[in-house]
């Protein structure tokens, strides 16, 4: 459901990934989504079960980030060899951090090991030169979610590379001492990081649980939006068939 926003980047919405099986992502390629991410920071993806899900993600044409589990080079190389569009990744909190991320993403001007093997480069299919081209134009989107991270949202908005700063409002919440993501103060803290972004130039995204908040962050200058995740989605679409609105009674 790509659309036009008030910045420079066109408006994406797609939800997280949570659940170990390719038929999720088959179901969601079947939709408008613009994505999926794989949440592999909380949800318990292996190397063999990403592969799976990124081959589904071919097949259904659906575009397939992943929110890393940390930013170490055998992670990012493994995460796109196997053909992610682009990495998520936690807990950036210094530019230093964030040039050292670009750097184990790209292959040019960086430290990411080159193999013609991988689904990244069409298994042998492209040459050294297309491979490379192709695999310097995965994302790399560093996402903010501590008060270190959110005092220098502007200096990791301005690395080269960094092509996006995603807001982690849940974090950065715990991070300032604050009740919830809809504080004040997070929501004052929010509207910065996503200031940085566009004042730099880059994607401004963060995660949302609805439409509505969605509508209301576009209009400060977000443009990629996560709504939600598989699993709350079969929940709300669950619970909306519900006879009962009562918790059904738990087995001991």
């Amino acid at each position: 459901m790509t659309s036009t926003s008030p910045g420079t980047h066109p408006l994406q919405t797609g939800t997280f990934i949570k659940t170990v099986s390719p038929h999720i992502i088959e179901i969601l390629g079947t939709t408008t989504l613009d994505f999926g991410v794989i949440d592999a920071e909380h949800a318990p993806f292996d190397r063999a079960a990403m592969d799976l899900m990124m081959l589904a993600g071919r097949a259904a044409d659906l575009p397939l980030f992943v929110r890393v589990p940390d930013f170490a080079p055998s992670t990012v190389l493994s995460t796109l060899d196997l053909g992610a569009a682009g990495i998520v990744v936690p807990h950036v909190d210094s530019a230093e951090q964030a040039a050292q991320i670009v750097s184990r993403a790209r292959y040019h001007g960086g430290e990411r090991g080159f193999s013609s093997s991988p689904r990244a480069a069409g298994y042998g299919m492209m040459s050294y030169q297309q491979a490379q081209q192709a695999g310097d134009r995965t994302l790399v989107m560093c996402q903010i979610e501590s008060v270190d991270g959110l005092a220098n949202a502007e200096a990791i908005a301005a690395v080269p590379g960094v092509d996006g700063l995603f807001v982690g409002r849940a974090d950065l919440a715990l991070s300032m001492g604050e009740t919830g993501s809809r504080s004040p103060k997070v929501l004052e803290a929010t509207q910065r990081i996503l200031k940085a972004a566009t004042d730099a130039g880059k994607i401004a995204a963060m995660f949302v649980a609805s439409n509505a908040e969605r509508d209301e962050f576009a209009a400060q200058g977000a443009s990629w939006f996560i709504v939600g995740s598989d699993q709350s989605l079969l929940r709300q679409a669950a619970q909306a068939i519900a006879s009962s609105t009562a918790p059904r009674a738990r087995r001991a």
